[in-house]
């Protein structure tokens, strides 16, 4: 069993071409799995079956396993055991009928305009100040991923058209403007604080540490947070000023579609969330406002 993870995981970053992150999750269910299969006595794969599938999901539901966990370890389950069956380790494949847990989606809590307005503030012009305030102009500018941030290099950033090239999951590419105040925040840092904070091993990475490394994503959580509690704002995360990005660009008018390519969703499903979200600040506008609210 050790061995078909390891073969599986290998299928799944090189033939599937999944990002390291879901490898590691996809992986990580699989294990608990077959570990849940050999409590119950199971010694083989060819003995996987849907009693087992769901036994172990209805196991993870007693631990007080959230919604969005299960529907991921249903995905899980159901591409281990496909594989499975394509590569003739079992005779059946059971996970073809396994239903995934209907999600409860909440809508996302954004900040108001003006809210985001004092999260940017900042005046500070030592070099991680500038970094940050870059990186916090980048993110609501964009809407990109931590990790996308994180990975980008110089040579994605292109200035005359206002434009950044990002690798998003699946290592799929899309090209994402920003605005002048982004621009602004992005030259301050390359011409004055990347010089300073660069070593001779920091390559081509656009944001750096503070030892000179590609920027982490634990930092960058540090960075948001932090500039939140300056500005007296609720626990901000990056993942935050994505949602941000998107209400605002809604609420101003953009279209669904734009925004689900400017936000990389492969499904509009996944950016239509959004569409409740400002719908909600729009009900609230109007009871607020209207004589007949």
């Amino acid at each position: 069993m050790r061995a078909a993870v390891d073969e599986f995981g290998h299928h799944l970053a090189r033939v599937d071409d999944r990002s390291a992150e879901t490898v590691r999750a996809y992986l990580g269910d699989v294990v608990s799995l077959l570990d849940h299969a050999a409590e119950a006595g199971l010694t083989t794969l060819a003995e996987l079956d849907i009693v087992l599938l769901r036994g172990w999901l209805a196991a993870r539901i007693r631990q007080g396993a959230a919604r969005t966990s299960q529907a991921r370890r249903a995905a899980a389950a159901r591409a281990f055991t496909a594989w499975a069956f394509r590569t003739g380790r079992v005779p059946a494949d059971p996970g073809a009928h396994l239903a995934s847990p209907k999600t409860h989606r909440t809508l996302p809590t954004v900040l108001r305009a003006d809210q985001a307005e004092a999260l940017m503030a900042g005046n500070e012009e030592d070099p991680e100040s500038l970094r940050d305030r870059a990186v916090l102009e980048l993110l609501y500018a964009t809407g990109v991923r931590v990790s996308e941030l994180c990975g980008l290099n110089q040579a994605d950033v292109d200035e005359a058209r206002r434009v950044v090239r990002v690798f998003g999951k699946g290592a799929k590419e899309r090209a994402v403007p920003y605005g002048i105040p982004a621009q602004k925040a992005l030259d301050a840092y390359r011409r004055h604080a990347r010089p300073k904070l660069a070593v001779k091993a920091s390559g081509d990475a656009l944001f750096l540490g503070v030892k000179g490394g590609r920027l982490q994503q634990t930092v960058v959580r540090r960075i948001v947070d932090a500039a939140a509690r300056a500005a007296g704002l609720p626990h901000t995360s990056p993942h935050d000023l994505r949602h941000l990005a998107a209400t605002h660009l809604l609420d101003g008018g953009a279209d669904l579609r734009a925004v689900q390519d400017l936000l990389g969703h492969s499904s509009l499903s996944s950016t239509q969330i959004y569409t409740h979200v400002s719908t909600e600040r729009l009900r609230a506008a109007f009871k607020q406002a209207h004589p007949r609210a």
